[in-house]
């Protein structure tokens, strides 16, 4: 895990203490607001923790919606941190309960935005802590890699694991990350449920936008 000043984790909170509001769900690249402020985005396999962690960091409980059944995230929903910057809850990829046809459009749709958001500073990919990076985690990495697109790998649910798991699980994936080359190479280790590492992916994403 890095380490912040305490000057830089303060900035961090500040950040994610300010005035945020939800924009809009996106449902095609035509609907996409304006990329005229730098922008983040968080993706992930199907209930991975992805709206538990956006919720978390904002301490808001329904800013994204949160839900037990994999797949519910059918947009690209933007929220905005004092109108100067994009934050983008993804739609779960992997296993969703929906109509096959629904998978492929939001699907491909995510793709599209990832290739063409000139914006973009970075994608914070949820892994869950638990079983690590999974084939379908890493063929997204390989797809991000591709793309050029730079992403950071933030295990979720560490509260499950105990300290030595998470400094097995912490371990494998930065090795595995070795054969990524779009990947930033720092790992975070988070709870959402207990506020684990969540002040430092805060600091992370001060720096990143500052």
């Amino acid at each position: 895990m890095p380490e912040f000043t305490a000057n830089q984790l303060e900035a961090g909170r500040k950040l994610f203490a300010s005035d945020v509001a939800f924009v809009k769900g996106v449902v095609n690249l035509e609907g996409l607001p304006d990329g005229d402020r730098p922008e983040i985005a968080f993706a992930g396999r199907s209930n991975v923790g992805k709206s538990s962690l956006i919720n978390a960091l904002f301490n808001r409980k329904q800013l994204a919606r949160a839900s037990g059944a994999p797949g519910r995230t059918r947009e690209l929903n933007f929220f905005t941190i004092l109108e100067d910057i994009f934050v983008v809850d993804l739609p779960g990829y992997g296993f969703a309960r929906a109509p096959k046809p629904v998978v492929e459009k939001w699907t491909a749709l995510t793709q599209s935005y990832l290739r063409g958001r000139q914006n973009l500073k970075r994608v914070f990919l949820l892994v869950d802590s638990r079983r690590g990076i999974v084939a379908v985690d890493d063929g997204v990495m390989k797809a991000l890699d591709k793309s050029a697109v730079v992403y950071q790998i933030v295990l979720t649910k560490a509260d499950k694991l105990k300290k030595s798991e998470q400094d097995k699980v912490l371990a494998d994936t930065q090795l595995k990350l070795k054969k990524h080359p779009a990947a930033y190479p720092v790992v975070l280790l988070t709870s959402s449920s207990k506020g684990d590492g969540l002040n430092v992916l805060k600091a992370e994403i001060a720096q990143l936008l500052d």
